[in-house]
């Protein structure tokens, strides 16, 4: 899993009728020290993330396994909201 920021959401009216009802949001994935890093990406939300929350995604086949039994098309799903970052002590 990865962490990442959302920074916006997508509307589609013409898209695979396996994502009528999920909503799409974009993500800038950032490092453990709350850093931007990397290329923004599309995620399906599982779990009702709004602009601004700290969250971590997956990627991959695993992706669409938050869905399950539902079969989405999706290659990168929001699984969870951050609420705490404890970095460890030196």
């Amino acid at each position: 899993m990865y962490l990442g920021r959302v920074i916006g959401s997508v509307w589609s009216t013409i898209k695979d009728s396996r994502l009528d009802g999920h909503r799409l949001l974009i993500v800038q994935p950032v490092t453990s020290g709350l850093k931007a890093t990397g290329k923004r990406l599309i995620c399906a939300d599982w779990t009702g993330a709004g602009a601004g929350e700290l969250i971590y995604w997956t990627r991959s086949r695993e992706a669409s396994y938050a869905f399950l039994p539902e079969e989405v098309p999706v290659d990168s799903t929001i699984v969870g909201i951050v609420d705490e970052i404890t970095p460890a002590r030196k």
